[in-house]
């Protein structure tokens, strides 16, 4: 039986080929997307999540829009990344669906009640309306099979500050409710995400394929690429939501260890780290020194596959 999945993401670039992931993966079924701010605002992340789902034929998903703005902190958004639209400015036109009307927090907490133990939420964006669901249902950890998360980072530092990744740091409030709550975590940071880069040969072969999907994909990677080309001069770019959705698909791309995490949110120069305990790698070594292992809830995913990823991504959009 396919995962039943719930995806929150703040649909840009890497959103919406991490869409395209879960919709041509048999091993997902994907109940219901919500959107929050993040990449893009909140009600422009539901449009282009529509776009996308209308361009491959898929508008049976409903789409819910959620939080419009971080609980603690201005609204910041990544329009520089990921295009004026947010879909490396293509324009596409209005789609012809409409959001449910339905927050995206409440669509957590409904579906949630309808499949208990049986959702997994993959959330790639600001984690505001994981943390919302919270408040408004607080069974839900006991109600969730899983969190997948695309955030934070043990080793490799941020990218929105010098320690914070864009998703946690986007609203470190939210993240800590999220990394606090015990429900079974994962988290895909930055150590993997920046270590599978999708490379202009693989961008080319994606191009050479007829389907809408793979067509859609190629159109937004082209941006995307051009974007890691200047700021970072490489060849190729992260796929950083779409590893969070391949680690739903097949867990063994990522070795994930339980790790005790929690996430800063009063450091004048460190608001939004992901605060990794990484001396628990020793745990086996030294049980005395964590005294509470038992209640270790988060796997940090520290090394990846990455050729085997980019090859299942490839061979998902093209087949």
């Amino acid at each position: 039986m396919p995962k039943k999945v719930i995806l929150d993401v703040d649909t840009g670039c890497d959103d919406a080929v991490a869409i395209l992931l879960a919709l041509n993966s048999p091993e997902l079924e994907v109940l219901a997307i919500g959107t929050t701010h993040g990449n893009v605002e909140a009600d422009l992340a539901a449009l282009n999540t529509l776009r996308v789902l209308e361009w491959v034929g898929r508008d049976d998903i409903p789409v819910a829009a959620g939080a419009a703005a971080p609980l603690n902190q201005p609204l910041r958004t990544a329009r520089w990344v990921h295009g004026e639209d947010g879909l490396g400015n293509l324009y596409l036109p209005p789609p012809r669906g409409k959001p449910t009307g339905e927050h995206a927090a409440d669509q957590i907490v409904r579906l949630a009640r309808r499949h208990p133990g049986e959702v997994t939420l993959i959330a790639t964006g600001p984690l505001t309306n994981l943390a919302l669901a919270l408040v408004k249902e607080p069974r839900l950890p006991e109600l969730i099979r899983e969190v997948i998360l695309m955030g934070g980072s043990a080793f490799y530092g941020g990218n929105l500050s010098p320690w914070a990744e864009a998703n946690i740091g986007h609203d470190p409030e939210a993240a800590a409710a999220v990394f606090a709550a015990p429900w079974p975590v994962t988290m895909v940071g930055l150590d993997v995400t920046m270590a599978a880069l999708f490379t202009r040969a693989m961008h080319e072969e994606l191009g050479r394929c007829p389907r809408p999907g793979a067509q859609l994909a190629h159109r937004v990677l082209a941006h995307y690429l051009d974007f890691y080309d200047r700021v970072y001069g490489r060849d190729g770019c992260a796929q950083h939501d779409a590893l969070a959705v391949a680690v739903a698909i097949d867990p063994t791309l990522v070795e994930a260890p339980l790790l005790p995490v929690q996430v800063e949110t009063r450091g004048e120069h460190t608001r939004g780290m992901t605060v990794v305990d990484r001396r628990a790698l020793l745990a086996d070594r030294v049980p005395e020194l964590f005294p509470d292992r038992d209640r270790w809830h988060v796997r940090v995913a520290l090394k990846v596959d990455g050729e085997r990823f980019l090859s299942l991504l490839l061979e998902r959009l093209t087949r």
